[in-house]
């Protein structure tokens, strides 16, 4: 006999898990977690320099950057011909524990025993 799931009310605010999916699946990406440490250590990085930070060729980090930008977990700001990239910190907070909210806060920012 199948069992049938009960029926949950929609409120007005629908979960949008498709949306949750996307950013834990860019977060599941250790040079993506990287390219975010550094952009949290940075600040607003062009992604010439980004290049050589994460030691990646532009190409490859083109490609995790498009992931993260789609997941809402960065902002680009186009100077010019160039494109500078930064944490989307409301983003982020939104998202992760407290615990590891820490790992992407510059040390200045960091509430006391955080990450303790």
């Amino acid at each position: 006999m199948i069992k049938e799931l009960p029926v949950i009310a929609q409120t007005q605010e629908a979960v949008d898990f498709a949306s949750y999916e996307a950013k834990f699946k860019a977060l599941a990406d250790q040079k993506r977690l990287q390219i975010m440490y550094e952009l949290t250590q940075k600040g607003s990085v062009c992604v010439c320099d980004l290049v050589e930070i994460v030691n990646m060729p532009q190409s490859k980090l083109s490609y995790h950057l498009k992931i993260l930008l789609d997941a809402g977990l960065i902002t680009r700001e186009t100077k010019g011909t160039w494109s500078y990239y930064e944490l989307n910190h409301t983003e982020v907070n939104r998202l992760l524990s407290p615990e590891l909210c820490c790992i992407f806060r510059k040390l200045d920012d960091r509430p006391s025993g955080c990450c303790s």
